[in-house]
């Protein structure tokens, strides 16, 4: 007999809701999306319908892996494998101490609810601080500005209610990702909003999905936000349309941001970014200017968000710094006695006070990694893993563990990042697939699969991506293949901390290390101080929004204040004034794009996504492939400062003339191996342009020459 179960696709941040068919072997038949789901609402994209051929794909990895002197690999059980590596662990750290031992967290372990927990409880067990994650090499701008200019307490004002919202190189229709908007089933919440008067400013060097629903459409050359945004800045300012009330109670530095912009001209803007005066005006003005009903002037609502387009660009934390700069002085906050949109569900119960967190520049003080980077909310810089692993320092990464992430294609100069992997003492990968990361590793080890294993959303991310209290229990729908050798990636870490003999402090509580616990009981037990109660969130039928206590923003206790101008933010938009185009001998400028049937390096070998994008192409106007003398299906050459690549070009006229446009997270190592598209990181230096504070590339908005590849069509 078949049955239906109710579950959700862990992929990404969208974790759609989806209603699955089993047959009478508890196979999966039929996966689409969940109508009576109250957030997305029967939504769900091609990647969450293909669950399946994830699960049951001739490629998936059903035991472990352990390499073998001559490189190849060979299987063997899982108990052997924790055996082996616990015992070349403990060898490292006695060696070199329990920072050579390094762990990294990929986008997959975001979705996982119990790893989340025990990964970085593992980290602490064995006392290393080498931990790194996809954050720091994607948006990490956005901690960056939060620890340099400051944040809310409260809310920032709720898209419910908001009379405008502007995306900065974010496009939710198809990375289902925002911290601004409403990203679950985009495209229905966003025709809600408009239809309710929501005014959408959308910028973009591609007329994206998202732009399409756009009031007002800026489509800049890429690299250019902060000239942009700072161009922006100015014409609020003196044009008066910031809120100077909240301004004067919680932001320092106002005249020093209005000198530090005072600069970007409505013609420098034009000359540097490509924008008519007349278009940043309006953006301006319908992003900013108050609004008056019935004779009562109002301040305008809704805030303004990026997405990676400005946080992998040039000067990153400068244009994260500016973007939110709008949203400060334009007072996009909730205040005292507004209600909260979403109390929380699986947080624990806190007020929400009407006051700044003060800045706390965390990188400044504490350990420095091998280029002099300090460490931002306990995570080192992912961007320096291959120089941390290749240093001469006693305590260097010698051992790492990567669980739901692939390194090898994420981070920049892919050259020197496969030989820092290669020279690891120790390479654990958690992956149900051989990723290029994978193909390096001394070990291999198989996990459950996202519908073998039971979740919940994330805790970190609900207060962000959440705009009513919702939550999703996933209960385990279908167990891993007869036969398999796989485990949870929870239970790695506890089984591998057992075996090390160290002893895991879970939320400020000893687990026991002689017995695993059930997984719904650790659950329950990392829930118990939920704002809902976990037998309740259990047996909530599928999605739902939880009749919470209602909650209203506190007055705030502090007096800290908002830091728009700090003098490292003053000299650095001097700077970005004073420079001048490196240009010269290229013809384009590359900017990253997101491709809905892929997320980052998953999906490509699934027949169904294949079959539609078999690789990342090189999209360009139809204006230049003409002149560059190509059509749809020839190979071009690509040229950056740093590397070379080869790519299929493909017209599309939603991207500005004098671009290139392409997705990252394909193609194989430099080494050669066998994987699909090929690899933008081999155009990116990790070092030149790299931010001081966080270390981030320069991954979008460089020049490229782009040209016929010789004797190629």
């Amino acid at each position: 007999m078949t049955r239906t179960a109710i579950s959700a696709c862990r992929l990404c941040a969208g974790r759609c809701a989806i209603e699955l068919t089993l047959d009478e072997n508890d196979r999966i038949e039929a996966v689409r999306g969940h109508k009576d789901d109250p957030l997305t609402r029967g939504y769900t994209c091609i990647k969450g319908l293909n669950l399946p051929a994830m699960h049951y794909s001739p490629d998936r990895l059903l035991h472990p892996l352990e390499r073998q002197p001559d490189g190849s690999f060979r299987q063997v059980s899982l108990d052997t494998a924790l055996d082996r590596i616990a015992e070349r662990l403990n060898g490292l750290i006695d060696e070199s101490g329990p920072d050579s031992v390094a762990c990294f967290k990929g986008t997959l372990s975001y979705g996982n609810f119990l790893a989340n927990a025990l990964m970085p409880a593992f980290m602490q067990a064995i006392g290393s601080r080498a931990f790194y994650s996809t954050m720091t090499i994607d948006q990490s701008a956005k901690w960056v500005t939060a620890g340099r200019l400051g944040s809310w307490a409260a809310d920032k004002d709720s898209f419910a209610h908001a009379d405008v919202s502007m995306l900065v190189g974010n496009n939710p229709f198809v990375s289902l990702s925002s911290f601004s908007v409403e990203s679950h089933n985009p495209v229905k919440a966003m025709r809600d909003a408009k239809a309710r008067g929501l005014k959408l400013i959308v910028i973009d060097p591609r007329y994206s999905e998202t732009a399409r629903h756009a009031d007002l459409f800026l489509q800049p050359l890429p690299g250019e936000d902060s000239v942009l945004l700072a161009g922006i800045l100015r014409e609020i300012l003196k044009q008066g349309w910031h809120d100077a009330a909240f301004c004067a109670a919680h932001v320092d530095g106002l005249d020093g941001l209005r000198a530090a912009v005072a600069p970007f001209t409505l013609d420098v803007v034009d000359a540097r970014a490509g924008i008519d005066p007349d278009l940043l005006v309006e953006a301006a003005q319908m992003f900013a200017e108050p609004i008056v009903e019935d004779g009562i002037v109002r301040r305008r609502r809704g805030v303004a968000g990026s997405g990676t387009g400005p946080d992998m660009g040039p000067h990153s934390n400068l244009a994260e710094h500016l973007l939110e700069c709008l949203n400060v002085v334009c007072g996009r906050f909730a205040r005292a006695g507004d209600p909260v949109p979403n109390p929380g569900v699986l947080g624990a119960p806190r007020p929400r006070r009407a006051e700044v967190i003060a800045p706390t520049r965390p990188w400044e003080s504490g350990p420095r990694d091998a280029r002099g980077h300090g460490m931002i909310y306990g995570e080192r810089m992912t961007a320096v893993l291959a120089d941390q692993i290749l240093s001469d320092a006693p305590d260097r990464v010698r051992a790492l563990i990567v669980d739901g992430g692939n390194p090898a294609n994420a981070i920049p100069d892919t050259a020197r990042v496969e030989k820092g992997l290669s020279a690891l003492d120790l390479l654990v990968v958690i992956d149900p697939f051989l990723s290029t990361t994978a193909q390096l590793a001394d070990y291999v080890i198989p996990p459950r699969m996202m519908l073998e294993r039971l979740d919940a959303n994330s805790r970190d991310y609900e207060p962000f991506t959440l705009f009513v209290p919702y939550s999703h229990y996933n209960a385990k729908v279908i167990e891993p293949p007869a036969d398999s050798d796989v485990i949870d990636d929870w239970l790695f870490f506890w089984e591998l901390a057992r075996r090390m003999d160290r002893r895991i402090m879970l939320d400020g509580v000893e687990m026991d290390m002689n017995r695993p616990p059930e997984d719904e009981a650790l659950m329950a037990f990392l829930l118990r101080r939920s704002n809902v109660p976990f037998d309740v969130l259990k047996n909530a039928p599928g999605g739902h929004i939880f009749d919470v206590a209602p909650m209203s923003v506190e007055e705030g206790e502090g007096n800290a204040r908002f830091a728009i101008a700090p003098p490292d933010i003053v000299a650095e938009l001097a700077e970005l004034m004073a420079e001048s185009p490196a240009d010269a001998g290229f013809t384009h400028r590359f900017a990253v794009r997101r491709l809905r049937e892929v997320l980052n390096t998953t999906m490509h070998r699934i027949p169904a996504i294949s079959c539609r994008v078999p690789a990342n192409h090189a999209y360009l106007h139809p204006d230049d492939m003409a002149a560059i003398g190509v059509a749809d299906g020839d190979a071009v050459l690509i040229r950056s400062a740093h590397g070379r690549i080869e790519a299929v070009a493909q017209g599309d006229d939603a991207v500005r003339p004098g671009v290139l446009s392409m997705a990252h997270g394909w193609g194989p190592l430099p080494s050669g191996g066998d994987a699909p598209g090929v690899n933008v990181n081999l155009l990116i230096d990790a070092v030149k342009g790299a931010d001081p504070i966080n270390a981030m590339p320069v991954m979008t908005g460089f020049p490229v020459r782009v040209e016929r590849a010789a004797g190629r069509a």
